[in-house]
């Protein structure tokens, strides 16, 4: 394959979210390395795991971000593509503006709670109305998961509330434990199958088309090789959800 082309299909970038204490590093942690870190480290600012794999014929490099939600910082400001976010944490959950370029290149999403806090439930719909403004279209793709299933006998939140609020908004959910890596792996294969399905539909903005396209060129006088533009701009994409 010529070295300018990567050597993979797609990129594609998800994040996880949801309010701090849930699980989300662990999450990911699990289902990129397939281990638990049992000493709780509060991510600070943005940080990303990534896997590759193949999914229906198709090379996938897979990025996880995980988006900051640590109890132990009081203040710390995060600059990310121009953007600075300040989070306040005094006991409160961290604060909703994230960036908007990391909700509007996000492909899918993670929204994770914990079975066992009652508040990470509730906080689940502001979640989803921060991402109907801030995401790529209206109704972009998510899953819903409910973590620390290991910890099933401390549960504040029956399952079939979880799975009400899920139906409400359309989207599917699964219960999951990132200790010991149940449901893990098919809550992010959830998502992904979610998210190659609108890539079908070509209903990505530009930006999203596979990684393997040829690379932009100026005044090509190969007619096989025609120019392509891609929309980088930060402004609200318009696609077809």
């Amino acid at each position: 394959m010529p070295s300018m082309y990567c050597d993979y299909d797609y990129l594609i970038k998800f994040l996880a979210l949801g309010d701090s204490g849930v699980g989300k590093t662990c999450f990911l942690y699990q289902y990129t390395d397939g281990v638990f870190h049992s000493r709780f480290i509060s991510t600070v600012g943005i940080d990303f795991r990534e896997k590759r794999l193949v999914r229906i014929n198709h090379r996938i490099h897979l990025q996880l971000w995980d988006t900051a939600g640590g109890k132990g910082d009081k203040i710390f400001v995060n600059i990310f593509q121009t953007s600075i976010i300040v989070l306040n944490v005094l006991g409160q959950e961290c604060f909703r503006s994230l960036t908007t370029s990391f909700f509007r290149d996000s492909m899918g999403f993670l929204l994770i709670f914990d079975i066992t806090n009652e508040r990470s439930f509730l906080e689940v719909q502001s979640w989803i109305e921060q991402l109907k403004i801030h995401a790529y279209c209206d109704n972009p793709d998510i899953v819903l998961c409910g973590n620390k299933l290991d910890l099933d006998y401390l549960r504040v939140v029956n399952t079939s509330r979880a799975k009400s609020l899920a139906e409400k908004y359309d989207v599917p959910y699964i219960e999951t434990s990132a200790y010991t890596g149940e449901n893990v792996s098919k809550a992010v294969e959830m998502l992904l199958d979610k998210v190659m399905l609108r890539m079908d539909t070509l209903s990505f903005p530009g930006r999203m088309l596979p990684i393997t396209l040829p690379p932009l060129v100026e005044n090509s006088h190969n007619g096989n090789d025609a120019s392509i533009k891609l929309d980088n701009t930060t402004a609200r994409s318009k696609c077809n959800c």
